[in-house]
């Protein structure tokens, strides 16, 4: 699905924000809904097929933060973008760890969330260009499957990484060897420069090496970044 005819669903109790946000995101050819709470959401996404969320981390009947806990163990691959103050550095990195897609700290420019939605629904349909969709790379026991957007381990059993995790393994996979940094990283995976207190990056490494399940595949090289510490087969024909 093209992402201007994507579905957005944003959660916020700030009347104001919702307003603009719709009015703003509807202007950009996407369809809109809007939740002032918890519960509006839930009743909303029980009913509604949306293709991204865009979450306050705060609301007035419950945190943000255990919507997309509580998505991600209902193992639904809805992507989420959160919305957080400008200070609130230690519920950004929560979020991601509990797998949020991406974050944006308030005050934020529409046209910087817009650029984010964006950005997010490409990687979901598979248009990122750090994947080739007709090949398939093998490494450690798993198999990436680009076309399909999943990594299955050596019983065939999917490891059910987020859309964000999926890139950054996909980074390391067409570059085998390589030690890559973080502002490397945040570029291929997130298309933007790094913010030098931004460790979105670090979290996603360390959300990947629990979900694989082995601490020795990734690297961490002092100064340097992180390097994939086990060979690859591929590209290969699927």
């Amino acid at each position: 699905m093209p992402p201007t005819q994507a579905h957005v669903l944003v959660v916020d109790d700030d009347a104001e924000i919702r307003t603009l946000l719709g009015r703003y995101l509807d202007s950009q050819g996407f369809r809109v809904s809007l939740a002032a709470s918890r519960r509006e959401f839930e009743q909303k996404l029980s009913v509604g097929q949306f293709d991204i969320l865009v979450l306050d981390v705060m609301l007035p009947d419950g945190s943000g933060l255990d919507i997309c806990r509580t998505l991600r163990e209902r193992r639904s691959n809805l992507p989420v973008i959160l919305l957080t103050a400008l200070k609130e550095d230690v519920d950004r990195i929560i979020g991601l760890e509990l797998g949020a897609d991406d974050y944006l700290g308030k005050p934020f420019n529409p046209r910087e969330l817009t650029a984010r939605i964006r950005a997010v629904l490409r990687r979901g349909n598979g248009e990122s260009p750090v994947v080739d969709l007709k090949l398939i790379y093998r490494f450690d026991g798993f198999t990436a499957e680009p076309t399909r957007r999943r990594v299955v381990d050596a019983a065939g059993e999917d490891i059910g990484l987020t859309g964000a995790e999926f890139d950054l393994l996909m980074a390391f996979l067409q570059r085998p060897g390589r030690v890559l940094s973080r502002d490397q990283l945040l570029d291929i995976t997130r298309g933007r420069d790094a913010d030098p207190l931004d460790r979105s990056v670090d979290v996603l490494m360390s959300r990947l090496r629990r979900k694989l399940g082995d601490d020795q595949i990734f690297k961490t090289v002092r100064n340097g970044g992180y390097q994939l510490a086990t060979e690859v087969e591929g590209p290969l024909a699927p």
